[in-house]
């Protein structure tokens, strides 16, 4: 047992390079350098019903380690702009082929979720999104409370917006990850 003074640096002793040899070969042994064909088709094919691609949902899998739920989308996102409750076409229809996987939405004023959830019929559930002075705690609740009414683990949502505060949002949620408009409906066309 080290004492006072003691920085708990690496053993001294003659079997310490030995040990530390046999954790990394037997870690290495357990560890699979390659995904099985099966496994990577299966991936491709749930990332293509998520409307990704795959580079990007296995980056966001191996990231959160479990797979995606769901797909929140700020206002802005979605082009949900001014007093047009009603998203663009574009993005109406790149919606519509999601499957198996929640879309929710956070409704920047003056437009109101009921309305945005009215016009939208796409869309699974909406709310409020926060401000940009709210609080680092009000934002993590408005956005947590979002995933919480549908009963995600936030871990399983991956958010994509559209202004940089929205970045934010992804970590407040502590969601799967985040994207940008651009990178999710830029990949549709």
């Amino acid at each position: 047992m080290a004492g006072i003074g003691h920085n708990n640096g690496p053993a001294m002793d003659a079997a310490a390079r030995l040990r530390v040899n046999q954790w990394r070969t037997a870690q290495a042994q357990l560890m699979r350098q390659t995904i099985p064909l099966t496994i990577v088709r299966m991936r491709m094919k749930r990332a293509t019903e998520l409307g990704l691609d795959y580079k990007t949902y296995a980056r966001v899998r191996q990231a959160s380690g479990r797979d995606i739920l769901a797909l929140m989308f700020s206002s802005n996102a979605l082009r949900i702009i001014g007093q047009g409750a009603k998203m663009p076409a574009d993005r109406d229809a790149v919606l519509a082929r999601v499957k198996r996987a929640d879309q929710l939405a956070l409704v920047h004023r003056p437009n109101t979720p009921e309305a945005v959830l009215a016009a939208n019929p796409t869309l699974h559930d909406a709310a409020a999104a926060p401000l940009f002075t709210d609080s680092w705690s009000t934002m993590r609740d408005r956005v947590a409370g979002l995933i919480q009414t549908r009963n995600l683990p936030g871990d399983t949502v991956l958010v994509v917006g559209d202004a940089p505060l929205e970045a934010d949002w992804y970590a407040a949620a502590r969601a799967a990850g985040y994207l940008t408009a651009e990178a999710y409906f830029g990949a549709q066309g």
